[in-house]
């Protein structure tokens, strides 16, 4: 015997229509939420915190303000006028023009006097006349004059220097020394500079060259000179 159900109490008959209805409700409720949003609230916010920085930065900026300086003081009217006590020579022109009767009286010979003329120090590469080596007056021209004396400064450096110094200093190989000395007017030995890798040897340098005998004097325009010399000294130690 089946069961008899009264139409009018059976939920299956509407059961469409609340579920289209329940799904309208949510979408509703979903786009509600989608389109609410707190701009307003948060732009009110962001307009008062710019207010209050400006606010702050006009305070600043009128705080940094300074008044300007006074004005400066005004200028005396009244000027004093100082005298000025001190007499003024006046210039007195003299007339040049001559008269009839003026006598002219005859200037006399004016001498004139020449001042000499000065010549510093002359290298020894191109002095004219060079210093004359005790022994080289044997030759007569100028060239070989000279030649003679390279030739007898180097000699005498080789005879007197001690080689020995630079083995005793533990030096080794190729040692270079270079010396520099003036022969004067009188032909003396003066002014010697030396540069070497070791103190001792630009001493012993200096002491050999300073040993050098008195010269002749060279000659610059006729004239007795100072003669600058270069002398390099090269040896090896072994």
């Amino acid at each position: 015997m089946e069961a008899k159900k009264n139409p009018d109490v059976d939920l299956r008959k509407n059961s469409f229509f609340y579920l289209a209805l329940g799904l309208a409700l949510v979408t509703f409720l979903i786009w509600q939420g989608i389109e609410w949003t707190a701009y307003d609230k948060v732009a009110k916010q962001e307009a008062a915190e710019m207010l209050e920085d400006d606010e702050e930065e006009m305070i600043m900026t009128q705080q940094l303000q300074q008044p300007p300086p006074p004005p400066p003081p005004p200028a005396p009217e009244i000027i004093e006028v100082v005298e000025d006590e001190e007499e003024v020579e006046e210039t007195v022109i003299e007339s040049t023009e001559t008269t009839e009767d003026e006598v002219i009286e005859e200037v006399e010979d004016v001498e004139v006097v020449e001042e000499e003329e000065v010549i510093e120090d002359v290298p020894f590469s191109i002095i004219e006349d060079a210093p004359i080596f005790p022994g080289c007056e044997k030759y007569s021209s100028k060239a070989e004059r000279k030649k003679c004396m390279s030739e007898k400064v180097q000699k005498h450096v080789n005879r007197k220097f001690n080689t020995e110094l630079a083995s005793d200093l533990d030096l080794d190989g190729i040692q270079k020394i270079y010396v520099v000395f003036t022969i004067d007017k009188q032909g003396n030995i003066t002014g010697v500079r030396s540069r070497a890798p070791h103190p001792r040897l630009a001493k012993e340098a200096e002491k050999v060259v300073k040993s050098l005998p008195r010269m002749k004097p060279g000659k610059q325009r006729g004239k007795t000179v100072k003669v600058t010399y270069n002398l390099p000294i090269v040896f090896k130690v072994q």
